[in-house]
């Protein structure tokens, strides 16, 4: 699947949704008996999944794994919850467990983005920099990649699936395959051991208040 031309109004999902543009759902439905439709989703959704997995792993390996994201979800899409009318959090599940199996890489490059920041050198695409306009931070990118590094997966999925993903609690559960709650549980954990590693800031104060402003 390529994605190619300018992209039409019913392959942006930034644009308020029309009577005329098929939702997600439908387009996966349509895909069970014309497979050509799933070219809609990759259209919609491509370079969203190819800038998360290259800010956790890489541009390296970025190509591969997006590409790979929506060969599992072609394969999958009769499975697909008919009921969600928007593929967006079941890409970005699909897309953080294929991360999962590179966790020693992922681990890796935020050490050493963490000593090349403690060290002055400068990365025009810095990891740990992208965090920090993700999440609002004001501190050092050697200890945000530091810290980053030392969280348990499980808790790093949920904050980046949110900070990266821009997935709301819900979306970010529906992505993971856990409850809600548990999205608080292990964000807050997040935060916690991220306040911890940076002196008291709090690198996800304000998506939080994003969220409870939206919730509000």
């Amino acid at each position: 699947m390529q994605s190619t031309g300018d992209p039409c109004v019913e392959d942006r999902p930034d644009v308020v949704p029309r009577d005329d543009v098929p939702s997600d759902a439908s387009v996966v439905e349509r895909s069970w008996e014309e497979p050509d439709a799933f070219e809609i989703l990759f259209r919609r959704y491509a370079d969203d999944i190819h800038r998360y997995v290259a800010r956790r792993l890489g541009a390296e390996v970025a190509d591969d794994l997006m590409a790979e994201t929506f060969v599992v979800a072609f394969q999958q899409r009769r499975r697909y919850d008919l009921s969600r009318p928007r593929a967006r959090p079941w890409l970005y599940g699909i897309a953080t467990n294929l991360v999962g199996q590179h966790r020693r890489s992922e681990a890796r490059r935020l050490r050493a983005f963490s000593r090349v920041a403690s060290t002055g050198g400068d990365d025009g695409e810095a990891l740990a920099d992208r965090v920090v306009a993700r999440v609002g931070a004001e501190h050092t990118r050697a200890q945000l990649a530091g810290a980053l590094a030392k969280l348990p997966a499980r808790y790093r999925d949920v904050l980046l699936v949110i900070a990266w993903g821009d997935l709301d609690y819900a979306e970010a559960a529906e992505a993971l395959g856990i409850p809600v709650g548990t999205v608080r549980s292990r964000l807050n954990r997040a935060r916690t051991r991220l306040r911890a590693a940076l002196g008291g800031v709090d690198p996800t104060a304000l998506h939080e208040q994003n969220e409870e402003t939206d919730r509000g």
